[in-house]
């Protein structure tokens, strides 16, 4: 049988790529859309085509009332986590994509998704090249003690860092040697410039967001020692492209464990 998906977010940047992807896939299918402003229509004729005979909603709270076995979430970050509250307590996995959740927030649905025997699969980042800048990251660290994160997204963004940089910045945190710079406290001027921390003590990873008309979306993990530095980096383009085969994946697997997985990488092996 086909994996019924709910998408939160169908007519968003990424929820127009990934509908028609759903449709074309044999091993899935799109049961339910949610688009508050397209409430009512059918989720065919919202993106500008034919009827499909797939609903749109409202909310996610409304769309579980079809029957689904994943909701795949691109919406805001004010009602990502509710909405995946609400998908595991229903009965569903949930993929995602949506960014603004910290590790805190993970841990929460961690305990939900394992109360419900539920997968669930967070990425900041679906692309092929961001999962890459991860797993390089994670293993330059290994043997460069002093690493820091620039985080590049356009203007209107409304989290910072990115979903992508948050995920890199946790994950390096738990890896890294401890820094060689001098702590923070001892900075003198507007310490508020050494950028944001995640972690703690000297192995947290500082993040510097950036938000700039013509960015889309990157990331560059900069490792420094004496004498050399290694820079590692990822850059979206306007096209919401390279998402989609990793949300389909994401979409594929999350059904074959029980709790929160975070990163794309974590499904590559």
């Amino acid at each position: 049988m086909a994996i019924r998906i709910i998408l939160a977010g169908a007519t968003g940047w990424v929820g127009r790529a990934l509908t028609p992807a759903i449709a074309a896939a044999p091993d899935l299918e799109i049961v339910a859309g949610v688009a508050r402003s397209h409430s009512g229509a059918d989720l065919g004729t919202a993106l500008g085509g034919a009827a499909t005979g797939v609903p749109v909603f409202a909310s996610v709270a409304e769309a579980l009332a079809v029957p689904a076995d994943v909701l795949i979430d691109y919406t805001k970050p004010g009602v990502v986590k509710d909405n995946a509250r609400a998908a595991l307590e229903a009965g569903l996995c949930v993929v995602i994509g949506t960014s603004g959740l910290g590790a805190a927030d993970y841990a929460e649905l961690d305990e939900v998704a394992k109360a419900h025997l539920k997968g669930l699969l967070a990425a900041g980042n679906f692309s092929i090249t961001a999962t890459l800048l991860k797993r390089f990251s994670l293993e330059a660290a290994k043997y460069v003690a002093d690493v820091e994160l620039i985080d590049y997204a356009s203007a209107g963004k409304p989290d910072a860092p990115s979903g992508t940089g948050r995920e890199l910045a946790e994950a390096l945190a738990g890896v890294r040697q401890p820094a060689t710079s001098r702590p923070v406290a001892e900075v003198v001027g507007v310490p508020e410039t050494r950028g944001g921390a995640f972690g703690e003590g000297p192995r947290e990873v500082r993040v510097h967001a950036l938000r700039l008309p013509s960015f889309v979306l990157g990331v560059e993990a900069i490792f420094g020692a004496p004498d050399e530095r290694l820079t590692i980096r990822h850059d979206a383009g306007s096209s919401a492209a390279p998402y989609v085969a990793g949300t389909l994946l994401a979409a594929r697997k999350v059904q074959g464990w029980v709790g929160v997985k975070r990163g794309l990488d974590t499904l590559l092996d």
